[in-house]
């Protein structure tokens, strides 16, 4: 069976797609699906390229024992061909990702809302950007991606009989 690829994508790629990255790879080690599903996250924006995740982002992230981790970077066209789902955390990212390929209806179709994965959420809700707010905010973010990447990974169970 092929691992299954995805990204999170959001605008700087510094507080909430790595938020989700991590929280994902968390959840999928305790589920015991490491080798099956691998995970990355880019921004729509290349403004922190190569920055660490907000310290804040680290910081919410390890009082849960989550690792928040890796470098910013920018989402490319050419990532559509090495990703399975391309989860966006808000409209604004899911729409530039749109603008990204739109004739490629392969590559459309992979691009969703991450919340979109949480029965609790109403239909388009989106992950808040915390990043100009205060440490609760980055606490909010990460109960949204725990929810989202929950239901994303029972979504894959089934889609994919993990």
């Amino acid at each position: 069976m092929p691992v299954i690829s995805v990204c999170f994508v959001c605008l700087g790629n510094i507080c909430r797609s790595p938020t989700a990255e991590g929280v994902l790879r968390h959840l999928v080690r305790e589920a015991g699906l490491e080798g099956k599903i691998s995970v990355d996250s880019a921004g729509t924006a290349g403004y922190h390229a190569g920055d660490a995740p907000d310290p804040r982002a680290r910081a919410a992230g390890a009082r849960r024992g989550i690792e928040i981790a890796g470098a910013a970077r920018q989402f490319k066209p050419a990532d559509f061909a090495r990703f399975d789902y391309v989860l966006a955390m808000d409209q604004a990212n899911e729409q530039d990702l749109r603008e990204l390929v739109p004739n490629d209806r392969a590559a459309l179709a992979k691009i969703r809302l991450l919340r979109s994965f949480d029965p609790a959420s109403p239909a388009g809700a989106a992950v808040p950007d915390p990043y100009y707010g205060g440490d609760d905010g980055f606490d909010h973010v990460l109960d949204l991606c725990v929810a989202a990447c929950r239901g994303f990974i029972e979504s894959l169970r089934r889609e994919h009989a993990l």
